[in-house]
């Protein structure tokens, strides 16, 4: 602990934005990382206090009390090595993670908590910067090897361990360029590509093999694809070949909204949107982009993809940009006696809301409207919940202009087809089935094949794919070798 009493002495330090003036006009970076005193000063806040709920507040159960006293004693290469010890990319959750550590802060209890996440971010940043990153790869080879059918945080993380314990290590990815939704579902602005292509290559050094444009078993409707150049790998190619196999896509069956008036040009899933910008941001031509200049969006859905449809929006010169949500407003500040260290429910301004947006809560749409086959507007209804159900206001019926309507309302399940190749069995939800037990976790009902990530619990944050992607590395290290010295 740097300082006794540095919790009660300073203030929580927050990361500074680019002004919205200046950061809607492109879609880089726009937060400015702590420097070496504000980090120090912001470390410093962290108590002693018995019990760091931080901890098990965090997915990857990070070392946070440890990492922050090495930050205030200046000793920034030992906290990257304490940081590194739960989390292979902290680059990534140091700029899209929502921080539950936070939330599970001790100080979080009366006061405003440790500012976790702009610590990770500022040790990593250095890293890199001080070329303190390098390959780690194995001391020697195992003979065994690993597909791994996904390239987004689960698939990289298990592979990056897999490799670093000596194994042989195939990642497989449908699309044309890596990182699943790190690549083409976060917008630039949230988290640019480098830092995904700069893993990528310390990966390959450590011995890890990448396949793009590669299909694993067969395509299924409603299966987002992008720049899918044809190849396929049947799931009995892939038993054949590796011995053991980790499945670790996404869930990216978006929810739809089935209602009159969907089949119209302009109402689109926002994963039909956010990646053809990204794959603009990146030098690609492509005709015939979704785009919102000029227009009126209307982005239904308040979560973390809605934010993100938000910001992209304005990037692009919408005239308007309006989100709906179908729960009520949630309260500015949250009861924290009654819900710490749990994450709570509260009112959360995204950097995106700032640029400027209409949020709209407790509004469900009834119908889409139309001239000449495209979405001009939106018929619209307040609603409230009595009884646990969803109960439409008399008389609150309202039209709202739309020309553009983006459907962010989470994602349903995984695609099907993988798992259905491998003769997986699916739960209720469609996401495959297996347990997360310390001995003979994350294994599936086929043989010799595993899962980790969205693809077994459902849509999630990257940090708990992260998680996952660790602790199936050890299961499927333990299954080809007897034991594994991986951590969970």
């Amino acid at each position: 602990m740097g300082k006794v009493t540095g919790f009660m002495e300073y203030a929580r330090q927050e990361e500074d934005y680019r002004p919205v003036s200046e950061r809607v006009r492109h879609y880089r970076e726009f937060v400015v990382t702590l420097d070496d005193e504000r980090a120090r000063v912001q470390s410093a806040r962290c108590m002693d206090c018995g019990t760091p709920f931080c901890n098990s507040g965090c997915p990857v159960n990070n070392i946070i009390p440890d990492f922050n006293e090495l930050v205030f004693q200046g000793d920034w290469k030992d906290a990257l090595t304490v940081l590194h010890s739960t989390n292979n990319f902290p680059e990534f959750t140091g700029r899209v993670c929502p921080a539950p550590c936070e939330a599970a802060c001790t100080l979080n209890v009366n006061d405003d908590a440790v500012g976790i996440k702009s610590i990770e971010h500022a040790i990593i940043d250095r890293a890199w910067e001080q070329g303190w990153v390098k390959p780690q790869p194995a001391k020697s080879r195992s003979g065994r090897s690993v597909a791994v059918v996904g390239s987004g945080p689960a698939g990289l993380a298990a592979a990056q361990q897999l490799a670093r314990v000596g194994h042989r290590v195939t990642v497989f990815e449908k699309n044309d360029r890596l990182g699943g939704l790190l690549r083409y579902g976060i917008p630039d602005f949230k988290m640019e590509k480098s830092h995904i292509d700069r893993r990528i290559e310390q990966m390959r050094a450590e011995g890890v093999e990448f396949r793009t444009r590669v299909l694993v078993g067969e395509l299924s409707p409603g299966t987002r694809v992008t720049n899918w150049a044809g190849e396929q790998v049947s799931a009995a190619q892939l038993l054949q070949d590796f011995e053991a196999v980790l499945l670790a896509g996404g869930a990216e069956l978006s929810r739809d909204l089935p209602v009159p008036g969907r089949e119209l040009q302009g109402v689109h899933f926002a994963m039909e949107f956010l990646p053809q910008q990204n794959k603009v941001n990146a030098g690609d031509a492509f005709a015939g982009q979704l785009r919102a200049d000029g227009k009126h969006v209307v982005v239904i859905g308040g979560g973390d993809t809605g934010s993100d449809c938000v910001g992209t929006s304005k990037r692009q010169g919408a005239a308007s940009v309006t989100q709906f949500e179908l729960m009520p407003q949630p309260p500015v500040e949250e009861n924290r006696p009654m819900t710490w260290p749990y994450w709570p429910v509260k009112l959360r301004t995204s950097s995106s809301h700032e640029e400027g947006c209409e949020r709209e809560f407790a509004i469900s749409t009834k119908a889409f409207m139309g001239e000449k086959g495209r979405v001009t507007a939106i018929n619209t209804v307040r609603v409230e919940w009595q009884g646990g159900k969803m109960v439409e206001l008399p008389g609150s019926e309202q039209v709202l202009q739309a020309d553009l309507v983006l459907l962010a309302m989470g994602f349903v399940a995984p695609v099907a087809s993988v798992l259905d190749a491998f003769g997986v069995d699916r739960d209720g939800r469609g996401n495959a089935v297996a347990s997360t037990e310390p001995r003979g976790g994350y294994a599936t009902s086929a043989a010799k094949v595993f899962t980790a990530g969205d693809m077994r619990r459902g849509q999630s944050l990257v940090v708990w794919a992260i998680r996952e992607g660790r602790q199936a590395a050890r299961a499927v290290d333990e299954f080809l070798m007897g034991s594994s010295e991986l951590p969970r």
